[in-house]
C-alpha cells in the first residue's frame, strides 16, 4: 500500500457502522424477541437472557439419562423466503430438523439454540424469523435457551442470511431406539408429510427459475414455504399406545434411504409405492420440471414425513398407514 493511500485510511472516519455491523440494530432485535424467548422457558431453565451460556437443570426421575443432540439448518429454503419476503414459517422449518431427528431415538426434547448469519440484521426480519422458533419450541416443549445472530455483510450477499439449529433431548439408556428391536415381518407406516419439507430445495428452486424465465412455473412459492411437521406429539403418542422397533424422520434421501439407516444389515425392506399418499406438490413438480420418477422418490419425501416400525396393527385413526414390512435380507 502507498503511502498516501495509508494516510487516507488512517484519517478516514472508521467505526463498527461502517464496516457493516449496527450494534443499535442488535439490541433492537433484542428488544424485540426477549418475550418471545422468556415464554419457551421450562421451570429447568436457569437464570434468564444475556449471560454467556444457557443453563437447563435435567428433569428428575431418569435412572440412566442419555443426552441427544441434533443440530441442522434449512438448506436453500431460505432463499424462497428472501425472494418473496415472508419470514415467518423458516423459524417452524428449523426447529423441525433437529427435533423430528431426535425423536427417531425415543429421545424427549429439552431445548434448543439458534444461529442466524446475514448480511445486515433488520430486526423486524429477525423477529419473524424467531417467532417461527418460539412458537415451534412451545408446540415440542423445549425451551429456547440461547442463540446468536452474526452480521457479516462481507461474507453473504445483501438480502442473504442463513440459519442453523442446536437441539437437546434425553432418553433412558435402555429405551433407546437404535433399529436393534427390528425383525422380520414387521410393518412401516407412514405419518404424513406437510410437503417437500426442507428438503430437496435446490431442486425446486432450479425448476422455478427456468420455468419462470419461459412464464411457465405452475408452483405457488407460498405453498412451497409450507412449514415442515412438527412430530412430536403424533409420535410420543404413538410410542404410549404401541411398541415401536424402529422410527425414521424422512429427509434428503427419500424413503429408501432414509428407512434403510435403521434396518440392521441383514434385514431387507419393501416399500410399496401404490400405497404411498404421494402430495399433489410432487406431482406438480415432477410435471413441471420433467423429473423422472426415480429421481423424485430418491429426492423428496413424496407425502411421507415420518416412519414407524412394529409388530403391532394400529389403525389409520392413530395418524398413520402402511407402506411395506420388513423382510428377511435375500
Amino acid at each position: 500500500m502507498s503511502c498516501k493511500g495509508s494516510w487516507i485510511l488512517y484519517n478516514s472516519v472508521m467505526d463498527y457502522q461502517s464496516a457493516g455491523v449496527s450494534i443499535d440494530s442488535g439490541n433492537r432485535a433484542v428488544q424485540l424477541i426477549k418475550d418471545k424467548v422468556r415464554s419457551t422457558f421450562t421451570p429447568n431453565v436457569l437464570g434468564d437472557l444475556g449471560g454467556f451460556a444457557g443453563f437447563f437443570e435435567l428433569p428428575e426421575g431418569y435412572k440412566k439419562p442419555v443426552l441427544v443432540s441434533c443440530t441442522d439448518g434449512v438448506g436453500t429454503k431460505v432463499k424462497l423466503a428472501i425472494d418473496i419476503d415472508k419470514y415467518d414459517t423458516i423459524g417452524q422449518d428449523l426447529v423441525a430438523m433437529c427435533v423430528n431427528d431426535m425423536i427417531c431415538t425415543g429421545a424427549t426434547p429439552l431445548y434448543f439454540l439458534d444461529y442466524i448469519a446475514c448480511h445486515k440484521l433488520i430486526p423486524e426480519q429477525m423477529n419473524e424469523i424467531i417467532g417461527g422458533i418460539t412458537d415451534a419450541c412451545k408446540a415440542t416443549g423445549m425451551a429456547l435457551i440461547g442463540g446468536e445472530m452474526a452480521e457479516m455483510n462481507d461474507v453473504y450477499k445483501e438480502g442473504d442470511f442463513d440459519l442453523a439449529g442446536f437441539s437437546v433431548g434425553i432418553v433412558e439408556k435402555d429405551e433407546i431406539i437404535d433399529g436393534s428391536a427390528i425383525r422380520a415381518g414387521q410393518t412401516v407406516y407412514a405419518l404424513p408429510s406437510s410437503g417437500f419439507h426442507s428438503n430437496g430445495y435446490s431442486l425446486v428452486r432450479r425448476v422455478i427459475a427456468e420455468k419462470a424465465a419461459q412464464s411457465e412455473c405452475e408452483l405457488d412459492i407460498n405453498e412451497l414455504l409450507t412449514p415442515t411437521t412438527l412430530y412430536v406429539k403424533a409420535i410420543s403418542e404413538l410410542r404410549q399406545s404401541y411398541s415401536i422397533a424402529g422410527i425414521a424422520n424422512i429427509t434428503g434421501g427419500g424413503l429408501v434411504e432414509n428407512i434403510e439407516r435403521i434396518v440392521p444389515k441383514h434385514l431387507g425392506l419393501e416399500i410399496n409405492r401404490e400405497q404411498v399418499r404421494v402430495l399433489d406438490i410432487f406431482r406438480k413438480l415432477q410435471r413441471v420440471g420433467g423429473i423422472n420418477e426415480e429421481e423424485m422418490w430418491r429426492v423428496f419425501n413424496m407425502g411421507v414425513g415420518m416412519v414407524v416400525i412394529t409388530d403391532d396393527a394400529i389403525p389409520e385413526s392413530a395418524g398413520v398407514y402402511p407402506i411395506g414390512r420388513i423382510r428377511e435380507s435375500a
